[in-house]
């Protein structure tokens, strides 16, 4: 006999992997250039060149002793410390060292942070269309998660849909801004709204409402005046959640923080239950050379223009076509409206003109399918006379 949870997500696995590895398969066997791969948010731009200098440098000058040891479990004191000065000059915040715990990326800090918070029978409430995994972290750790669907069309947070689904239960809201996969980002307006609402629920419960924020595409925004809120200055009880994996295309290294701001009720409390919490999954420490790599890239990023000419080239030419999708002002993905009521049919008629697509059904919210242009261009341009043909099989 096995736990019944881990058997069961090992034996159904993530949709989004199944269909990229399909992709792989499919890129043997009639070429990679005849494939459209839009499945998975991994990065295609190359990380700054002085991600790659700062390692070359470290393994030269640090000893090997030292940077190949374990280091403490939130990670090294001066590297949260670099991690504090730069959100406290982005935000004019004044956190510290002792704020922060560094995690093997997004994913890591999500699966703590749930693991830190809940008890079995809280409820978490999730903004569908939602990353699917939060979900997996949330349930395996007792939690129960309730759906609020975002706004059909524009994406947003129906606020009186979220107040009806508030209860004394309620632990958790989970916000993504911008959102995987819908691509719409949460306005200042919203947030400060949001935040008066969970103010007085949290009063009305007489316990702590969290926002767990969930902020890996934070500087994949698109526009001149475009600002994203930073929750923790509207919400005192926020705990923030952030990966590099994408502003410096490092997926496959997992670095990223969990920050605990001073004014969480039971700042010191919560802060120990992450450490406990990742003491019990089995996160002994971030690692140790991409720590030291950390203070020197703070202020840089891939060239992140490349998903917005992605961006704006898909969304004149699917409009044409007869798809119907919200501007994303934010990370690298298009939820189109699927042409038929059944996003799976959907996505498989996709396969059949080699357009890799998932479901939006996977993400909480059926009718839709995602497309992830994080891709190069020249593969995008490719891709518009099968997408293009694609809607056609549908409309002629």
């Amino acid at each position: 006999m096995f736990p019944q949870d881990a058997l069961q997500c090992g034996k159904e696995q993530n949709p989004i992997r199944v269909i990229s590895e399909y992709a792989a398969k499919r890129a043997q066997e009639i070429g990679a250039e005849n494939v459209f791969n839009f499945s998975i948010g991994n990065p295609n731009v190359p990380a700054p060149d002085i991600v790659n200098q700062t390692l070359i440098e470290t393994l030269q000058t640090v000893p090997a002793a030292q940077l190949h040891s374990y280091t403490p479990a939130p990670g090294l004191s001066w590297v949260r410390d670099a991690v504090a000065q730069d959100l406290n000059r982005r935000y004019g915040t004044a956190y510290s060292a002792d704020d922060l715990y560094l995690t093997a990326g997004a994913s890591g800090a999500l699966a703590i942070v749930m693991k830190a918070i809940l008890l079995p029978g809280d409820e978490v409430i999730l903004f569908a269309p939602y990353y699917p995994e939060y979900a997996v972290y949330g349930e395996s750790f007792g939690g129960k998660m309730v759906t609020v669907p975002l706004r059909d069309g524009d994406f947003q947070i129906d606020l009186a849909a979220l107040e009806a689904a508030i209860t004394a239960k309620t632990k958790m809201v989970v916000v993504n801004s911008p959102n995987n996969p819908a691509g719409t980002v949460f306005s200042q307006e919203t947030i400060t709204a949001l935040s008066e609402l969970l103010r007085r629920k949290q009063a009305e419960c007489g316990h702590p409402i969290y926002i767990l924020a969930d902020e890996p595409y934070r500087e994949l925004l698109y526009g001149e005046n475009l600002v994203l809120p930073f929750i923790p200055n509207d919400y005192d009880n926020t705990i923030y959640t952030y990966s590099y994996s994408k502003c410096l295309s490092l997926p496959g290294e997992r670095i990223g923080y969990i920050l605990v701001p001073p004014q969480v009720q039971d700042h010191k409390d919560v802060y120990a239950a992450v450490c406990g919490a990742g003491r019990i999954l089995g996160y002994v420490n971030e690692s140790t050379l991409f720590q030291y790599m950390l203070p020197k890239v703070l202020d840089k990023t891939s060239d992140l223009s490349i998903y917005k000419t992605n961006r704006d080239l898909l969304l004149t030419e699917l409009t044409k076509y007869g798809y119907e999708m919200a501007k994303p002002d934010g990370a690298f993905y298009l939820f189109l409206k699927s042409p038929e009521a059944d996003d799976w049919a959907f996505c498989e008629r996709a396969k059949q003109f080699e357009v890799m697509l998932v479901p939006g059904d996977c993400f909480g919210y059926p009718g839709y399918a995602r497309l992830s242009y994080c891709v190069d261009t020249d593969t995008v341009r490719r891709a518009l006379p099968a997408l293009e043909a694609l809607m056609k099989s549908y409309t002629e």
